[in-house]
């Protein structure tokens, strides 16, 4: 079997057709890899479209305030990657005159930017010979090859790019990319696999031993941390209510939220207003905060389980940050946030 023929033969079938397949054009491609870390391609897109119509060029976007980009990027999580975006942006007009680094070397230099998406675009935009390793092709060549070393090891990334780019040879670095991902992607899956219609079933060490879910390795199981947030949803007499910029390197940096007193488990009125963060608001108070959702919000992040619930909180006097309803929907929020206000809030 001529593996790397095989492969680009399956691609030319059923690859899905993507604006960002239909351009060489590095910004468009550095979007789209962005947009697409951690997330599924189908929720991914609508933000894609949006950044594009909003900002066609990277010099549109260098000039964009960070509160529009966050509240374009409202509800993709990981709001990181939405910063990373807007500074590398400033940096390629400030210090590239606007142009787009081209070489897998200077792309590095991007925030944001690891050997995956330089690699991506460095081979897609201008064919230079980078493999990429992403989960797809850690699945994908660890059941194929039977490869035992765990994903997650120092050495892992190395050898996998090694292999990949062993078998890129004598054809499009971009097009093998592209090819290797959605194989990953639709036919060589994390579950549900359709290994009987695979291509590669009759030689795919995993399939021919019954192994296909015990590939890829992994040597570590990640801790999940359980964080219990109340959120006190101020109304004051002139109807407004009161929302704080998340600071620091936390979750949600540079969102807005409504006040937040954490907890160490889930609590009722009467543990709430006994902890030491509620204090400070009990002076606006003027009756005992009352729960909003009947059962809390689970909310899941890749290191961290959320278990939140909104409390009413019924003020005499008017906060001096406090903001209107139309105020409120223009801002950046967590998507959690942004459905209690889409539920709470919709008039």
């Amino acid at each position: 079997m001529n593996w790397t023929k095989t492969l680009m033969g399956w691609y030319g079938e059923n690859k899905r057709d993507f604006p960002w397949r239909n351009s060489k054009n590095p910004y468009h491609v550095w979007l789209s890899e962005i947009i697409l870390q951690q997330t599924r391609v189908q929720q991914g897109l609508p933000y894609y479209l949006k950044f594009i119509e909003a900002f066609p060029t990277v010099s549109d976007l260098a000039k964009a305030p960070e509160e529009k980009v966050l509240k374009l990027w409202q509800g993709l999580g990981y709001y990181s990657r939405a910063r990373n975006l807007l500074f590398s942006a400033q940096w390629i007009v400030e210090h590239n005159a606007a142009n787009f680094p081209n070489s897998h070397k200077d792309l590095l230099k991007l925030k944001g930017v690891g050997d995956y998406t330089a690699s991506a675009i460095a081979s897609i935009c201008f064919e230079e010979p980078q493999a990429v390793v992403d989960g797809n092709v850690y699945r994908f060549l660890s059941r194929y090859f039977g490869i035992e070393l765990p994903i997650d090891s120092s050495p892992a990334h190395a050898f996998f790019k090694a292999k990949a780019t062993e078998l890129m040879l004598g054809v499009s670095p971009g097009d093998f990319n592209q090819a290797l991902m959605e194989f990953g992607a639709l036919q060589c899956t994390p579950k549900l696999t359709n290994c009987s219609s695979c291509p590669f079933s009759t030689s795919c060490i995993a399939f021919q031993q019954g192994k296909v879910d015990q590939f890829p390795v992994k040597s570590k199981k990640t801790k999940v941390r359980k964080r219990y947030f109340n959120y006190l949803v101020l109304h004051s007499p002139k109807g407004k209510t009161l929302l704080q910029k998340r600071t620091g390197k936390g979750i949600w940096q540079n969102l807005y939220e409504f006040p937040l007193v954490e907890s160490e488990k889930l609590v009722d009125q009467e543990e709430l207003i006994q902890l030491p963060d509620f204090a400070q608001w009990t002076s606006i108070c003027y009756e005992r905060p009352k729960l909003l959702n009947s059962s809390p919000v689970k909310h899941l992040l890749s290191h961290q389980q959320l278990y939140i619930q909104f409390w009413g909180v019924r003020s005499l006097q008017e906060p001096k940050k406090a903001v209107t309803l139309k105020e409120l929907k223009t801002l950046p929020v967590p998507v959690v946030i942004g459905h209690f206000m889409d539920k709470h809030y919709s008039d």
